[in-house]
């Protein structure tokens, strides 16, 4: 993690030797395989560099879970917003955002694709259903697609909109979690691709890995595949990588599970044991909250500034 400099909590322009977005580029360049950890907060976001990962998915299903609501376009993208610039005020990695259907048609899209690159996203994620859309993995849910002409006005106003053109715009079918099966979707990556997406998100709801494996090995497009690996969990980074066309694995929601199911666990043994005198010892020490809170820097700072 890069750190402040001294009496300063927040990273500072020069501590950033590139564009966030050119950062993003430049690490796909690298490594081939970039593993992009969902976030949800700040805090996430922290937790999530100092792991390791090289990027982060300003995740719709977190936050929609963060206030106990269902992913159906209940939050709002100012909403989204105002965690994105949250996050990106707080982290130096590269952020992509997962903006489902674009918020609207292709004149929300133009809209939407202009915040978020002034928010501080490398990349903006849309996907081809209609609006409003229903989680991708949630049983007997509602999947319905746009036509392949219209999401194409989507990543053509995208692509149009972008001030860097290094800002990644990527598309993604939901062809396979529709129930229309691999040729439809592949016949919708090639669209997307012609229209101007520079990767393609291909997800499935599949238990195992066999349909994206299996499109990875027809998929004759130029432009590299991203996958969201939550449902076919197996999938891991040396198979993404024999496969040799996927290029981002996204852990789409595991933020927000891991969390729920530490408060869940602490929150029932305090209730059990009838106080905090056991889970204290199990839990994060205030001291690590003060680091990922950068309190030393505040110190300083007031030290330095306040008379």
């Amino acid at each position: 993690m890069t750190a402040p400099s001294d009496g300063e909590p927040y990273p500072r322009k020069k501590d950033f030797p590139m564009s966030s977005v050119k950062r993003l580029r430049t690490r796909l360049d690298e490594t081939g395989l970039i593993h992009v950890m969902a976030a949800h907060s700040p805090l996430s976001a922290l937790l999530a560099e100092e792991a390791g990962f090289d990027a982060l998915w300003a995740s719709g299903f977190e936050l929609s879970a963060l206030y106990g609501l269902p992913d159906m376009s209940l939050i709002s993208m100012t909403q989204h917003l105002d965690m994105l610039r949250s996050i990106a005020g707080r982290t130096t990695l590269p952020i992509i955002a997962d903006i489902d259907t674009g918020y609207g048609n292709a004149i929300n899209v133009i809209h939407a694709v202009h915040e978020y690159e002034r928010a501080g996203a490398s990349a903006v994620v849309i996907e081809d259903k209609t609006f409003p859309k229903v989680t991708s993995l949630m049983a007997g849910g509602r999947q319905e697609l746009l036509r392949i002409e219209e999401f194409q006005g989507k990543i053509e106003a995208a692509v149009a909109t972008r001030r860097d053109p290094n800002f990644l715009v990527i598309a993604r079918t939901e062809a396979l979690i529709a129930g229309l099966g691999e040729t439809e979707a592949l016949h919708r990556a090639k669209a997307y691709e012609e229209a101007g997406a520079e990767m393609v998100l291909i997800h499935s709801k599949k238990k195992d890995a066999s349909e994206i494996e299996s499109f990875s090995h027809a998929w004759g497009g130029s432009v590299p595949l991203a996958i969201v690996p939550n449902a076919y969990p197996d999938l891991d980074a040396e198979r993404v990588k024999a496969l040799g066309n996927i290029r981002v694995m996204i852990y789409g929601n595991y933020g927000i599970r891991a969390a729920a199911t530490a408060m869940r666990k602490t929150f029932r043994r305090i209730i059990a044991d009838g106080g905090v005198q056991n889970v204290h010892k199990d839990i994060l020490p205030v001291e690590e909250i003060f680091d990922l809170q950068n309190v030393d820097s505040v110190k300083a700072a007031e030290a330095r500034f306040l008379r």
